[in-house]
């Protein structure tokens, strides 16, 4: 008997200690101090993680899925034109029917949205997709365990799509970033987000494509980026903003499109790879406006097609279609006709590839460019530019910056106040009561949106539109009051 239960004690310890021997170890957020000095993207990690055998995703779920939040905003209905109630008839006589040329569209009415954003510094600093709160007049975070705060809108980038949003607290779960481009077609990654309202919801598929191309940031200035990592992960309407991850639980991707004829998810989805995202939340971060380098060339992919019409000996990089004398490019010595091959030794064949690699790069960054002339491969150092072509770091737009005009302060409208109101742009106006505005009959706090056809978007336009009009018949100045009523003033009538 006592042989017997000896051996069965042996045996169940032998079965514990191997089981705890085999057991995957958690992977747990790590904590950053709250200091504000802090470089919120911090450095990318390669990772070495190993597939196990009989895979499954705990690990990397437990690790991310309490940095990803819920974002809740709302929209504010556009001020309520009552132009037909409100117009004199002593405006009409001046103006006219060329008011109903100010109106397009009747105003449409607000609502709510919903997206995700993934916390990427344990004091509050959230990362989320630029059409997500776009124009949002309220922004509300919702965490994994349903604590809630109102967000405050650091910075935003529509050319990449992206956001940083501050909410206020401390001790955060976090995601640090992953390098994207140590993603392999085929590797596994999981998308963690929010889609149709449901909260911390996790799916799982495999990297499909890199460098993606879907054209859905179109910009009428050609600066939109998109090389996004393809996934068939799947992604909903609520992920937009959400983070797609490695299996060690990094974030190399933030969630933003997917393709679809329904809305809804068809098979593959788009995200915004790490490499670019942490850049552009740094800038934000530190400057408030992306610094957007340079190369300063106009380039096609090169095809069959483009190969036969120049007689080109490869299939590979991208042709440089022209240049601008002041451009990066052109300093460097690259020329029309050249073949674009790499960028800092990654390989470029696609347009996508190549603004990717550059955007990564601030004004007065040096790449190192290998391009093919004739049969000759070379190699140039370009010192990149902004859209200016110097070298300089861009700070925020001078002209949204206050003006004194005729003895008034004309002032910018904040972001927040224009979404409330469904503005773009304005100029608000105080001191009346000391300026040449004061027979008027304005108030303070009035927000000029237009004046006669032309619309204020900053508070410079009201100097120049105002001073345009000194020489004509008068000018009627549009605008609406901060409790959303609209009015209408006649300026220089006799």
């Amino acid at each position: 008997m006592l042989g017997l239960l000896g051996s069965a004690i042996l045996g169940g310890g032998v079965a514990v200690g191997g089981y705890k021997l085999l057991e995957p170890v958690p992977v747990v957020p790590q904590a950053v101090a709250a200091d504000p000095q802090v470089r919120y993207t911090s450095e990318m990690r390669s990772s070495t993680y190993a597939v196990p055998e009989g895979l499954n995703f705990v690990a990397a779920a437990a690790a991310v899925t309490p940095a990803v939040v819920h974002v809740m905003t709302e929209y504010a209905a556009p001020a309520v034109d009552q132009r037909q109630q409100q117009m004199d008839p002593f405006l009409r006589q001046f103006f006219g029917d060329q008011l109903e040329q100010f109106h397009g569209q009747q105003p449409q009415g607000g609502g709510q949205g919903s997206g995700s954003g993934v916390i990427i510094a344990a004091n509050g600093y959230i990362v989320t997709n630029n059409h997500v709160i776009d124009k949002a007049s309220k922004i509300e975070v919702v965490l994994d365990d349903k604590r809630k705060f109102e967000a405050e809108l650091v910075g935003a980038d529509p050319n990449t799509d992206l956001a940083v949003l501050k909410v206020k607290a401390d001790n955060l779960p976090f995601v640090k970033y992953g390098n994207s481009d140590d993603v392999k077609v085929g590797q596994w990654v999981l998308a963690v987000g929010n889609p149709f309202n449901l909260n911390s919801t996790v799916t799982a598929g495999i990297v499909s494509a890199k460098g993606r191309n879907i054209d859905i940031l179109r910009r009428k200035d050609n600066m939109g980026i998109e090389s996004f990592i393809q996934t068939d992960a799947v992604v909903n309407p609520g992920n937009s903003g959400g983070a797609l991850v490695n299996l060690n639980g990094d974030l190399i991707g933030i969630n933003s499109a997917i393709a679809s004829h329904t809305g809804s998810f068809e098979g593959y989805a788009f995200a915004i790879p790490s490499s670019l995202a942490s850049k552009v939340v740094d800038d934000l971060l530190k400057y408030k406006v992306v610094q957007r380098a340079l190369l300063g060339v106009q380039i096609q992919e090169v095809d069959a097609k483009l190969a036969s019409e120049k007689k080109l000996n490869t299939l590979n990089g991208v042709y440089v279609q022209g240049l601008s004398e002041s451009s990066a490019a052109a300093a460097a010595g690259l020329k029309m006709g050249d073949i674009i091959t790499k960028i800092n030794d990654v390989v470029v064949n696609t347009s996508s590839q190549l603004q990717e690699q550059v955007a990564r790069f601030r004004p007065g960054d040096k790449i190192k460019v290998n391009y093919v002339r004739g049969n000759t491969p070379s190699e140039v150092t370009a010192v990149l530019r902004n859209a200016t072509g110097t070298t300089s770091v861009v700070r925020e737009e001078p002209a949204l910056a206050a003006i004194k005009y005729e003895g008034a302060t004309i002032a910018a409208v904040p972001a927040r106040e224009q979404a409330k109101l469904g503005l773009e742009g304005g100029a608000k106006i105080s001191g009346i009561k000391g300026s040449n505005f004061r027979e008027t009959g304005m108030g303070d706090g009035f927000i000029i949106t237009r004046i006669d056809k032309n619309q204020v978007t900053k508070p410079a336009d009201v100097k120049k539109y105002l001073d345009e009009a000194r020489d004509k018949s008068g000018a009627l100045v549009e605008g609406v009051y901060p409790d959303g009523r609209k009015a209408y003033y006649p300026i220089g009538q006799q």
